[in-house]
C-alpha cells in the first residue's frame, strides 16, 4: 500500500492533553508527489475537566483572528474524533502522520484518538519535519530549524495559527524535502 502523509497541525489551549484541550487541528493528505488526497479540519469543544495553562492563554490573547477562527462551529471530541479515525483508514494508503513539531501535535492527536475513538490509525509514530531536515542538512539540531532551511523547500503559503493553513505549509515543506533527498539518493545510487 502506498504511503499517504498526512500533515497535520494542533491549536491548543496547554502544553499537553487532558489537563488542557485540544482546540483545532487539520490534517492535509498528501502523496509523495504531493497531490492532495483530502483535508480533514475541525474546532473542538473543550474538554469539560480541563483549563487553559496561563503562558499559553497569554499566548492566544496575542492572536485574536486565530483565536477566532478555532473558536468557531466547535464539535464534541466523543463525535469527531471517530470520524476523525475513519477519514484515515478511508485514504487510498497507509497514513504516516508529519508534523512540526512533531512531539506535541502526535501527543494531543494520539490521545484524543485513543480517549474518543479507541484506536489510533497512525498506530505509534510519526515524522517531525526538524528532525527529518537535520538529516537531510547533515547539520546539528540546533541549526535544523526553519530559518536555516533552504527556502527552495518553501512554498509561498501563509503561517498563520489556523490549522488548516499551517497542516498546509508543513506538508508542503515536508514533500519539498522529501522529494529532494529522494531524487538526491536515487541519482548518487546510479
Amino acid at each position: 500500500m502506498p504511503e499517504i502523509y498526512v500533515s497535520t497541525d494542533v491549536e491548543a489551549d496547554g502544553p499537553i492533553p487532558g489537563p488542557h484541550s485540544m482546540l483545532s487541528f487539520a490534517s492535509v493528505a498528501l502523496r509523495a508527489d504531493k497531490t492532495t488526497v483530502d483535508s480533514f479540519s475541525v474546532n473542538l469543544e473543550t474538554l469539560a475537566d480541563a483549563c487553559p495553562h496561563a503562558e499559553t492563554e497569554r499566548w492566544w490573547k496575542s492572536q485574536p483572528e486565530a483565536w477566532a477562527a478555532c473558536r468557531e462551529n466547535v464539535r464534541a471530541p466523543d463525535v469527531v474524533m471517530p470520524e476523525y479515525a475513519d477519514w484515515l483508514e478511508s485514504l487510498p494508503g497507509s497514513p504516516v502522520f508529519v508534523a512540526y513539531p512533531l512531539g506535541f501535535d502526535f501527543t494531543f492527536i494520539y490521545w484524543y484518538l485513543h480517549r474518543f475513538a479507541g484506536r489510533s490509525p497512525f498506530r505509534h509514530s510519526g515524522v517531525d519535519v526538524r528532525s527529518y531536515a537535520m538529516a537531510v542538512l547533515g547539520s546539528e539540531w540546533r541549526r535544523s530549524t526553519k530559518r536555516f532551511m533552504p527556502r527552495r523547500w518553501f512554498d509561498e503559503l501563509p503561517h498563520t495559527h489556523v490549522a488548516l493553513d499551517d497542516a498546509t505549509e508543513q506538508g508542503a515543506l515536508f514533500i519539498n524535502m522529501f522529494r529532494e533527498n529522494t531524487e538526491r539518493l536515487r541519482s548518487e545510487s546510479s
